[in-house]
């Protein structure tokens, strides 16, 4: 598989950052490999949440549903939960189709796949208990 022609991209969403190798001529196969050198098939990697593989290749379900069948993918996930890591593989696939035909813009632009989702955890402030939590308060 590293023999191949493919474009690289990357995506990110809360703490998660995901770097994908997209192959052209593939038949579908997109394997994970975890920070801990794990490595298994994306619907594997997800396990019983199928909403969550659904929303990883959002991009090619857009083009098309057979279009998945035309590329393999390599992914390589650091950090975050999965619904963080399902959204930064989405946005990665995106970039990487864009990348190798930049006519696709134009059909998954509308569809808001291409702009990272800047929201992120506020951080606590000194006094309060989570962000904006504040303690108890009590009359005496």
């Amino acid at each position: 598989m590293t023999n191949k022609e493919y474009n690289y991209a990357i995506g990110r969403r809360k703490e998660t950052s995901a770097v994908v190798k997209l192959f052209s001529k593939g038949t579908g196969n997109f394997v994970v490999k975890t920070a801990k050198g794990v490595e298994k098939s994306l619907q594997q990697y997800f396990g019983g949440n199928d909403y969550l593989y659904q929303n990883a290749i959002t991009p090619f379900t857009t083009l098309g549903a057979d279009y998945v069948k035309k590329f393999d993918a390599q992914i390589k996930i650091v950090g975050g939960g999965i619904s963080g890591q399902a959204d930064a593989i989405k946005l990665a696939f995106a970039r990487a189709l864009i990348d190798r035909d930049a006519d696709l813009r134009v059909t998954l632009k509308p569809f808001g796949l291409l702009k990272r989702d800047p929201r992120v955890k506020e951080r606590k402030k000194p006094g309060l208990k989570k962000a904006r939590k504040s303690p108890t308060w009590s009359k005496r």
